[in-house]
């Protein structure tokens, strides 16, 4: 019982009393889910404990030295961890995410760092000050060097020692005892704390069940020892069906005064790969792509063939900001050409990087790090069905531009997708930044500077492909923080919206002075006609709520307007606007089904009449008989027939869709399985570099 007093009255016992108060604090502070309070709880405790144990192996003065540094350290992780949730709406593996923070050019988000430092001072002071008062505090009522004790200028080594190895069993005694609440209480929900536990992916979800200490020691151990095996669903030869829009996968099937279109698919054998599969993750995607239905082909196959591609992804665009007057050519484009009236702009990992991958390979990114754009350079994985590297087959030039800095190790990534790679720095040719009165490069860049100065460089190589990164529409928004918002501040005075909303709108004006510039070359060229234009946004302005909420006249539901929780906002605020347009339509195309992203490159694929396989995207074609999934981050997703909240294991049918009790079973455990599926493609294709296995026939 003495020694038990003893070991309460060292400091180095209040370590684990930090370490539960900061993920206690961090959960209520985020309003994150307290159902897993069993889990991380004793997680943090256990962690506490065997840290505890560690110091008094260590002698007293370099024990102080080494756990201020470390629980300071973890302190200011926490609070980092806000700030990244707050600007990029999502946790970060810091470890892992180290390299690519190095690789890019974070004094870009410099404004909204000290903007989210300064809204979030008070979870700094709960998460970074307080700890830091009560370790000190700690330190100094519990010092064993002023304290009268036995050996009064130091503990006894033997002592010291029977300490620390007894918080090290401790901890691990209740580490034990976490990790039997983890695998044996039956957990329910698509997300499990023993699925999490055996995961490198699906970070928010980690840190929601698991806790920040666990979500950490994980990424270090994934990273020092490998990620665990990939947990594959297993195949389901007829959930597929369920999407196709085909009953048979029979091309003589009698359908009666129908077209029977072919399907979009390449001849592969996927038994013979499966056969000499290198392993297991590679052969499930043999036998996945095998069971899936691809998709037929339809009366809009081949519209654009020939035509010359502009493709733009717009940063953090949303198309609640289209107005006839204040837009009229974003207006234009967005109702002349086809019209998609659900199309979602759903975010996923890492934000402008994992929508643009959504947006040129059909995939959906890895839900943590690596980072999948990223990786794909790096690895120099072969990605036959980009639209560059598909046109490039057909004698197209194309040539890809960002007018901004090297980040997301672009200038290893682009080439690889197909494109003539221009940034401002580490490429062939290097783009000259537009400057300001004060002779310095303007930040955020102008989208009608980067049409201005690039069109006269591909209007003479028809057909091309040209590849536009726009940069005006950047976060933060504030006629201080930007400037082209403060460029077009006049434009937007009279609006009757906030300064931040008004900002917002006088930023993209850049983007819609370009479209405007970009029209009217095509036009006056002659090649509208033989162009098609499309642009999708990278994401919505994820950190600005209360911008969209004004645009679009209405709450989303939000706990929070600087943060995304899918649990409760209404998926209304990814709703986006997808521009397919060429000045050859004669008349619009008003496409209802709900699609998102990754629908965008087989669409355009099947328009512009490429050969590609269907099967092996995560997208659909919008345009044939198939109903797209919608998939959001949480993984809960939406389809023509009703949306599925993974939060609540719930179901609810669109209007006019009627479904008994077990067809409603069976119709969500098939997309359930199909949207498992899709969210693994691009993480197993990019390891395994399969489409260089499997796609060797058509180059």
């Amino acid at each position: 019982m003495k020694g038990t007093v003893r070991l309460l009255k060292n400091w180095r016992m209040y370590i684990p009393v930090l370490f539960i108060y900061l993920e206690l604090v961090f959960h209520l502070y985020m309003k994150l889910d307290m159902h897993y309070a069993p889990v991380f709880l004793p997680l943090s405790f256990a962690a506490g404990m065997l840290s505890a144990g560690i110091l008094f192996f260590i002698p007293e003065r370099a024990a102080r030295i080494a756990g201020t540094v470390f629980c300071t350290g973890l302190s200011v992780l926490f609070a980092a961890e806000c700030i990244c949730k707050d600007i990029l709406q999502q946790y970060y593996q810091i470890l892992s995410g180290a390299e690519t923070a190095a690789g890019n050019h974070l004094t870009d988000y410099a404004p909204a760092v000290v903007q989210s430092l300064w809204e979030h001072k008070g979870g700094i002071f709960l998460l970074v000050i307080l700890p830091a008062l009560f370790l000190a505090f700690s330190m100094k009522v519990f010092d064993p060097i002023k304290r009268k004790i036995p050996g009064r200028r130091k503990i006894r080594k033997k002592t010291a020692a029977a300490r620390g190895i007894s918080a090290l069993l401790a901890g691990a005694a209740v580490h034990f005892l976490a990790l039997g609440i983890i695998f044996i209480l039956p957990w329910k929900g698509d997300f499990t704390p023993e699925k999490l536990y055996r995961a490198d992916t699906n970070i928010d979800d980690q840190v929601e069940q698991l806790g920040v200490i666990t979500m950490l020691r994980l990424d270090v151990k994934h990273s020092i020892f490998g990620a665990p095996e990939n947990l594959l669903p297993e195949i389901d030869d007829s959930a597929s069906i369920t999407v196709s829009g085909d009953e048979t996968d029979d091309d003589t099937a009698e359908e009666p005064e129908e077209i029977v279109y072919p399907y979009n698919a390449l001849d592969i054998d996927f038994e013979s790969l499966k056969a000499s599969a290198k392993n297991s993750d590679s052969a499930w995607l043999s036998e996945y792509f095998e069971s899936v239905v691809p998709t037929r082909q339809n009366e809009y196959t081949g519209m654009f063939e020939g035509y010359n591609v502009i493709f733009i992804t717009a940063e953090g665009f949303s198309g609640y900001m289209i107005d006839p007057e204040i837009t009229p050519t974003l207006y234009r484009l967005s109702h002349e050409g086809f019209v998609f009236n659900n199309f979602y702009s759903t975010l996923h990992f890492t934000s402008t990087s994992g929508g643009e991958f959504q947006n040129l390979t059909g995939l959906y990114p890895k839900a943590g790090f690596p980072v999948s754009m990223t990786e794909t350079g790096v690895q120099k994985t072969y990605l036959p069905f980009t639209l560059a590297n598909q046109l490039n087959r057909l004698g197209y030039t194309s040539i890809g531009y960002h007018f901004n800095q090297n980040m997301y190790g672009r200038e290893l990534s682009h080439p690889n997708l197909g494109y003539e790679w221009r940034q401002f720095t580490e490429c062939e040719r290097p783009l000259t930044a537009e400057l300001n009165e004060y002779g310095n490069a303007c930040w955020p860049q102008s989208d009608d500077y980067m049409i201005e100065q690039t069109f006269s460089e591909y209007r003479n190589l028809q057909p091309f492909h040209v590849y536009y990164l726009t940069i005006s529409g950047h976060l933060p928004y504030g006629f201080g923080d930007s400037q082209m918002s403060v460029r077009n501040k006049e434009l937007v005075e009279d609006l009757p919206y906030s300064e931040k909303t008004k900002a917002y709108i006088a930023a993209n004006l850049e983007l819609e002075k370009g479209l405007t510039r970009l029209v009217n070359y095509l036009e006056e060229s002659g090649m509208a006609d033989k162009t098609v234009i499309v642009m999708a946004a990278d994401h919505i302005p994820y950190s600005d709520l209360d911008v969209l909420e004004e645009l679009a006249g209405h709450s989303f539901n939000s706990d929070s307007l600087e943060s995304l929780d899918e649990e409760n906002v209404d998926t209304d605020v990814y709703r986006n606007t997808w521009i397919l347009w060429s000045g050859s339509m004669e008349e619009p195309v008003a496409v209802d089904k709900p699609c998102s992203q990754v629908d965008i490159l087989p669409t355009v694929s099947n328009l512009l009449g490429l050969e590609y396989d269907s099967r092996m995207l995560s997208g659909t074609d919008v345009l044939s008989e198939a109903d797209p999934v919608v998939v959001f981050f949480s993984n809960s997703w939406l389809t023509e027939k009703g949306m599925y909240s993974r939060y609540t294991g719930e179901f609810v049918p669109s209007a006019g869709v009627e479904m008994t009790g077990e067809e409603k079973k069976v119709y969500v455990e098939n997309v359930k399985y199909i949207v498992s599926g899709r969210l693994k493609l691009a993480q197993l294709i990019i390891e395994n570099d399969y489409y260089r296995l499997a796609v060797n026939t058509i180059d």
